[in-house]
């Protein structure tokens, strides 16, 4: 059942894009899984929230999902190709501008709208392109799948590899997707006459399509007893994935030939996973930087100092300016994250933060008091609203 995202955050159709955001936000502040914790309902609420922003959140997919619906969101949806078969199928009604004439014939000004006949029929009629006087048959493409996947900040930076579980059908083991019993035998389809193609168009051209008797096989015989002739099956699969270093929030990952399969002689869709990163108590992600709030004593602040900093590959040692100021930034290159295209690491962001002893000490609020008389004027002094 196609999926209507509008109701699934609870806006109207023409709501505006402040709208949406502040419903996805309430949303998945209500239902987020470390609010939830061990909540299977929450958990999958989340990700329909999720999948529902991702998609009316952007303009474009909004866009396309208005116009085409769901299909539009699957990797390799043709936006040009499908608005032509919108306007083919409109003119193919009874008293509409373009397509086919009475008698099933198509007039010279019909295909002058297109560039070609492929244009109109391509998806259609599962052909693709080719030279003038002919056809090709189109090999058939299981569709794209997509899995939601969190992982922690750490992970995510380094890279790793490991196994998911998810529900799919996949081709029947024992026909091989042809949905017949092997062990019965088979005869040739009566309906394509063993071609495993029927005609689907009239007129100077000729088109074909894959017979829906056979399922492109050629072959009629008794229903595998396996998949009750669907030539598929359903079940669980363990799929071994590798993420790369330096996934972000809203990443996808593509694992290729693990989609939907296309049947017998088809090649199956590809997996995309879309990644979602969990926040870290420590390291925070800004782009291709990474940031972290590193604690330093008053004597550090004041006189310098050389402070042991973890990193993602480890710790290292990082020098303290004399006369730092709580909030000031260091800067270390190249210990950022991994930017997956351009395969350059961004920086290390460190913000030192100046603890201040909690005690009663004598000596030491004397100390405070004689560092007090340094100053040189009233700290405060540029606090105005």
């Amino acid at each position: 059942m196609a999926k209507d995202y509008y109701r699934i955050l609870g806006v109207p159709r023409d709501a505006t894009a402040k709208q949406i955001k502040e419903a996805y936000r309430k949303l998945s502040r209500k239902w987020h899984p470390d609010i939830n914790p061990g909540n299977k309902e929450a958990e999958d609420r989340f990700k329909e929230i999720s999948s529902a922003y991702d998609v009316l959140g952007s303009e474009d997919k909004r866009r396309l999902y208005d116009e085409f619906g769901e299909e539009a969101l699957h990797p390799g949806f043709d936006e040009q190709r499908a608005r032509q078969h919108q306007q083919w199928s409109a003119g193919a009604q009874p008293g509409a501008g373009a397509g086919p004439q009475p008698g099933g014939e198509w007039s010279s000004e019909d295909f002058g709208r297109f560039r070609s006949y492929e244009d109109i029929f391509g998806n259609i009629f599962d052909f693709g392109s080719g030279q003038e006087g002919q056809t090709f048959r189109k090999q058939a493409r299981g569709r794209d799948l997509e899995y939601e996947m969190s992982i922690d900040l750490i992970p995510a930076l380094k890279g790793f590899e490991t196994e998911i579980a998810m529900d799919k059908t996949r081709v029947c083991p024992t026909c091989q997707g042809s949905g017949v019993d092997p062990q019965a035998g088979t005869s040739t389809c009566t309906v394509c006459g063993g071609s495993g193609r029927v005609s689907v168009a009239r007129g100077p051209m000729h088109f074909t399509k894959t017979c829906p008797h056979c399922r492109g096989t050629g072959k009629m015989g008794k229903p595998c007893p396996t998949c009750s002739g669907q030539g598929m099956v359903s079940g669980t699969e363990r799929i071994k994935v590798a993420i790369p270093p330096g996934v972000r929030e809203g990443s996808r990952v593509r694992v290729a030939g693990k989609g939907e399969p296309a049947g017998r002689s088809g090649t199956p869709g590809d997996l995309y996973l879309i990644i979602h990163v969990r926040e870290h108590p420590v390291l925070r992600r800004e782009g291709d930087n990474l940031a972290m709030d590193v604690p330093v004593t008053v004597r550090e602040a004041m006189a310098g100092g050389v402070v042991t900093v973890p990193t993602v590959d480890g710790r290292i040692k990082v020098k303290v300016p004399p006369g730092s100021q709580s909030g000031q930034v260091l800067k270390i290159r190249g210990k950022g994250a991994l930017n997956p295209k351009t395969k350059k690491h961004g920086d290390l962001l460190i913000r030192l933060v100046v603890k201040v002893p909690r005690t009663e000490d004598r000596e030491a609020l004397d100390a405070a008091e004689k560092i007090d008389r340094l100053y040189a004027g009233d700290v405060r002094e540029g606090l105005r609203l």
